[in-house]
């Protein structure tokens, strides 16, 4: 699992932002799901996908406050 750039997804349109942090959202809960079963191998890639998260919120508040103003 690779970090997302940013500069990558402020490219992207808002209903994009929004549906690959729905994405993003639903693979942190598979994560989750297999570490509490004991079959993740690779626990970076919960931190990492937190970050993608947090990426993507700060993203799509840049881009919503960016139409208000405009």
């Amino acid at each position: 699992m690779k970090p997302l750039k940013p500069e990558e997804l402020r490219k992207l349109s808002l209903p994009e932002l929004q549906q690959r942090l729905q994405q993003e959202m639903e693979r942190l809960f598979q994560l989750r799901q297999n570490k509490a079963m004991r079959k993740l191998s690779d626990t970076a890639s919960i931190r990492i996908t937190r970050h993608n998260i947090a990426r993507l919120h700060t993203i799509i508040t840049e881009k919503q406050r960016a139409q208000k103003s405009a």
